[in-house]
């Protein structure tokens, strides 16, 4: 396997960059999650002008759900190819650099009653299996594809336009593959966005507002803004979501901001003001063709017919649980370190298709105290944390005091609570053991030396060799939703 080289630029994002691509997919996701209310006859003008794609090798929504991948791009075009205009490229920041980077990349699943919506975030600098490549960045897959392919088609003789083309749909096509094997949900329809949109489509529906609870002063991404609550235009919100120096928890935090961004976005355009406003109507109109690419097979108008009965409070934002956010790899790249077996446990409780590794229970409803008594130093925490990165959530930690330890085991008030089953499998099958001293809405883990799962020395958690001194495992937040009165704040 060829090893991946990041074609993409590097990731600060400053003033002169484009690296606000990682935003933009709040377009697409206010398309084609809330739309309820428009006449038909105008969402037939809407999507008329939208640029289709093929032979992506998509699935078919046989799963009882829709699941759509929203792609956020860089690009010094529109969707139809066109080089912007020297006042958009001044609006944006736009430098001169040609690559193709995937900033943000979100998964939204839509069961096929259309009551309700869950888009997931991904992390951008996820470390994961790339078709072709191996390991590298998830949002390198695929600009380092496009780039690879680019110049082997030129090298036989393709011309410059049909290699960009046939290049570029290479590199869609692998991120697809990546995000499959990541999460294990196979892809129905796929959707990007430029960063233009974002631009256009926030100032279509009049801006949006957002909550902070400190005022911030970042001069790389632009942001400079009191705290509290305030209603940003374009340009600003653009500099409100690339932010993520200054932020505790950095592109985390950055991705709360999109989501909470993307979730007011929500809950305008599918208020009346927006809906019954033909400015607006016609502004969200310019922006969604200019600016959005779609699969051609995708019957939108039947789609969005499906959610007529979708509410804000029914669009919920998720991110995947991170092992480790301050990660390194052998070669030193600063990467976010997910474990693909938690994401896929975690993606399908949150879907509702438990895996094996789910027990029937949702990890993020779940805490754990774990005890250690292996005379191991240290291994309580270890174990906890190793809990943390697949989705659950911490209780007490610390050394077992109790007596006639005789082998690790889970302990619940019954051996047939799902939670505990959970905890058992995701620590490699341990017993699970009924225990009057344990609350019914509690589990507990008790460590013997003969513990060799999850966080023990005998096991590795990740898929790499390159990792940081210490850890910092994220676990999945609360869902943010759109039917909330007003923004929730965020750092």
């Amino acid at each position: 396997m060829r090893k991946l080289q990041a074609i993409a630029r590097p990731s600060g994002g400053g003033p002169g960059t484009f690296g606000a691509g990682r935003v933009v997919v709040a377009t697409l996701a206010t398309l084609v999650l809330v739309v309820t209310g428009f006449a038909w006859h105008s969402v037939d003008s809407l999507i008329a002008d939208i640029e289709r794609i093929g032979d992506l090798g998509l699935g078919g929504a046989r799963d009882g759900a829709v699941d759509i991948l929203l792609v956020g791009v860089d690009s010094r075009t529109d969707a139809h190819g066109n080089a912007l205009t020297d006042s958009e490229r001044a609006l944006l920041h736009a430098g001169d650099e040609v690559g193709t980077n995937t900033d943000t990349i979100v998964l939204v699943r839509v069961p096929n009653d259309g009551r309700s919506a869950t888009a997931i975030s991904i992390p951008r600098d996820s470390y994961v299996d790339i078709p072709g490549f191996g390991k590298g960045k998830i949002n390198s897959a695929y600009g380092a594809t496009k780039e690879t392919e680019r110049l082997r088609l030129m090298e036989h003789g393709v011309s410059a336009p049909e290699a960009d083309k046939q290049s570029t749909q290479a590199g869609r096509k692998a991120l697809i593959g990546t995000v499959t094997n990541l999460t294990g949900i196979t892809v129905d329809h796929y959707a990007e966005v430029s960063l233009l949109g974002f631009v256009l489509l926030t100032n279509a529906v009049g801006g949006v507002e957002v909550c902070l609870n400190s005022p911030v002063d970042e001069w790389m991404s632009g942001a400079d803004f009191p705290a509290g609550r305030q209603r940003l235009d374009g340009p600003q919100a653009l500099s409100f979501v690339r932010q993520r120096h200054d932020l505790p928890r950095g592109d985390l935090d950055r991705i709360v901001r999109q989501q909470v961004f993307m979730a007011g976005l929500v809950g305008q355009v599918l208020s009346a003001r927006t809906l019954a406003n033909p400015t607006r109507l016609g502004q969200l109109s310019e922006a969604v063709g200019r600016t959005v690419v779609l699969d051609e097979d995708w019957d939108v108008v039947g789609f969005l017919q499906q959610l007529k009965d979708l509410s804000g409070g029914q669009v919920r934002f998720e991110t995947v649980p991170v092992a480790d956010l301050n990660a390194t790899t052998g070669d030193g790249e600063s990467v976010v370190k997910v474990e693909p077996k938690s994401v896929k446990s975690a993606v399908a409780a949150l879907v509702g298709t438990h895996d094996d590794d789910s027990g029937g229970a949702d990890p993020s409803t779940v805490t754990v105290s774990v005890y250690n008594a292996s005379g191991v130093g240290g291994l309580a925490a270890q174990v906890s944390q190793a809990l943390r990165a697949k989705g659950f959530r911490e209780g007490t930690v610390g050394n077992y005091t109790g007596q006639g330890v005789t082998g690790s085991r889970v302990l619940a008030a019954s051996t047939a609570d799902p939670r505990a089953r959970a905890v058992a499998e995701a620590l490699g099958g341990l017993t699970v053991v009924a225990d009057s001293s344990v609350s019914a809405d509690s589990v507990g883990v008790v460590l013997a030396s003969d513990y060799s799962g999850p966080g023990s020395s005998a096991s590795s958690m990740f898929d790499f060799t390159g990792t940081s001194a210490q850890a910092t495992p994220v676990p999945p937040a609360p869902p943010i939703d759109a039917g909330r009165s007003g923004p929730t704040c965020v750092n």
